[in-house]
């Protein structure tokens, strides 16, 4: 660090420039050399993306939406009265439907972990939203001072 961030340091945040996190001594040079620091936080996540990332993602976005529930819904009206009504005698899958719930189990215990997964992945983006927010909020109260 040179001489001039030090003075910043010690005039604007009160602190000596060694206890001064890599976010602040990045605001501080930016406000030394009149550069921006936003950026699209978007990009860099969406960056770093694996395809299992996305996949998860997207599973995530289709099961949580109001589409997927109502088809999910007509899937088990359909289900349950083919093998009601339609099948009576010949039911591939007949009343206490074992086969619909194994099916049901299935969907839940792939899609639950799945969901979990996304929402990590959301939760993290906020870290780095809110990380970045500081470091934005800094930069316009210093700049403001």
């Amino acid at each position: 660090m040179n001489k001039t961030i030090d003075d910043l340091a010690n005039r604007w945040l009160k602190r000596r420039p060694d206890g001064l996190s890599q976010l602040e001594s990045r605001v501080l040079q930016s406000t030394l050399e009149r550069t921006t620091i936003s950026r699209d936080t978007n990009k860099t996540v969406a960056f770093h993306q694996t395809f299992g990332d996305r996949l998860a993602d997207t599973i995530a976005r289709i099961g949580g939406s109001w589409s997927f529930i109502l088809t999910f819904i007509a899937f088990l009206i359909l289900w349950t009265s083919a093998n009601v009504w339609l099948l009576s005698r010949d039911a591939f899958d007949p009343y206490p439907f074992i086969f619909l719930n194994l099916v049901l189990s299935m969907v839940a215990a792939l899609q639950a972990p799945v969901i979990m997964m996304a929402q990590n992945r959301q939760t993290e983006r906020d870290r780095i939203d809110a990380a970045h927010d500081y470091e934005v909020n800094l930069k316009a109260e210093i700049e403001i001072m």
